[in-house]
């Protein structure tokens, strides 16, 4: 026998109005409370009734993508290998945008539980509660491009060997003081490209000097700031790395305002390329990342898991690209074009766990 909405109620010591609220987002409620009711849900084994007759009846051939980088210039990218994967298994694609806002997260995701058959989520810094929620309400998810663990499956792109390659590419042309502009605290991937960056400096016999990184927030204007940081040290950095795409445009729009040259003053290199990386003069050495690929390998994943709930958990992880220009210092470089990596190649860094 199914459990009830009361039983919830009871176990979590409030009122089934509380209960309701918690699942439906209808009015704010504490965050002690809205744990209480979560972990009474799952505790209790509760499945909505509104959940419970959509399951029982049809699906609802929608997914969703709920990722906070709408602006950012790599959105397009993903989000045409998310629509294209899903339009081919007949699906269609709700977009939210989270804000960043781990409350708002919340919200949004409870908003789409009725509405679409499976979640693709790029969580925020702190997604705990989010997570916990979905799991909660046996919400088919697969975690994008932010990778905390292996309890859910999840697709990204390799992190911490692309940006050593970096750090290991200007201490070739001679660089020892590398500043690094880091992006939002808190998120995986800042997290690996900072281990990246410090694996890099490590494996070219090069000192960590905590001074040389600088919080850049993942957006162009803190990004501005960071690099003023860097800059202002009594022995400020020859060679920067930013750490994304939305950093780079920040740290270039600094550099100009300074006056300074790339590479002649100071050489720059980045993680993520973009349509405007080809076209800078000079135009920038970077790391691509694999985006459309990332959105198709998603939507196959979560296909897999809403057919099979109780498959095990899989982690993919992508291969990225050192594409390389000019920023670096090096001398002028044919174009290169960019090849998507192949099936094979792509899906060959996968690990398992059972559910």
């Amino acid at each position: 026998m199914s459990s009830t909405m009361a039983e919830v109620a009871r176990m979590a010591g409030v009122s089934t109005a509380t209960v309701s609220h918690v699942l439906n987002g209808t009015r704010p409620v504490s965050a002690a409370t809205r744990a209480a009711v979560l972990d009474a849900v799952a505790a209790v084994d509760y499945t909505p009734n509104t959940a419970a007759r959509s399951l029982a009846t049809a699906r609802t051939t929608s997914i969703a993508l709920a990722i906070s980088a709408i602006s950012n210039p790599y959105f397009g990218e993903l989000l045409g290998g998310v629509e294209n994967e899903a339009a081919a298994a007949g699906y269609t694609l709700l977009v939210v945008d989270p804000h960043e806002d781990p409350t708002y997260e919340g919200t949004v995701v409870r908003r789409l539980r009725n509405r679409v058959d499976g979640v693709l989520l790029a969580p925020s810094a702190d997604a705990r509660a989010t997570l916990t929620e979905l799991t909660a309400l046996r919400v088919p998810t697969v975690l994008v491009d932010r990778l905390p663990g292996g309890e859910y499956d999840q697709v990204g792109t390799e992190n911490v060997e692309p940006v050593a390659e970096l750090v290991a590419h200007l201490a070739e042309r001679g660089h020892t003081r590398i500043g690094f502009v880091a992006g939002h605290a808190g998120l995986t991937t800042t997290a690996e490209r900072l281990e990246g960056y410090r694996t890099g400096l490590a494996r070219c016999g090069l000192p960590v000097d905590p001074e040389l990184v600088a919080d850049g927030d993942s957006e162009s204007v803190p990004a501005r700031g960071a690099l003023g940081v860097l800059l202002g040290l009594e022995r400020p950095p020859t060679a920067v790395i930013s750490a994304n795409n939305a950093m780079t445009i920040g740290v270039v729009q600094e550099l100009h305002e300074r006056g300074l040259r790339v590479p002649e003053d100071i050489a720059l290199v980045a993680f993520d390329d973009f349509p405007w990386a080809d076209a800078f003069r000079p135009r920038l050495t970077v790391i691509a990342q694999p985006f459309a690929e990332i959105g198709r390998e998603a939507v196959r994943l979560l296909l897999r898991r809403m057919a099979e709930p109780d498959a095990e958990t899989r982690t993919v992880r992508l291969p990225a690209r050192f594409v390389h220009r000019e920023s670096c210092g090096c001398p002028v470089v044919p174009p290169q074009v960019v090849q998507p990596p192949d099936s094979t190649s792509a899906r060959s860094n996968v690990t398992g766990r059972s559910s």
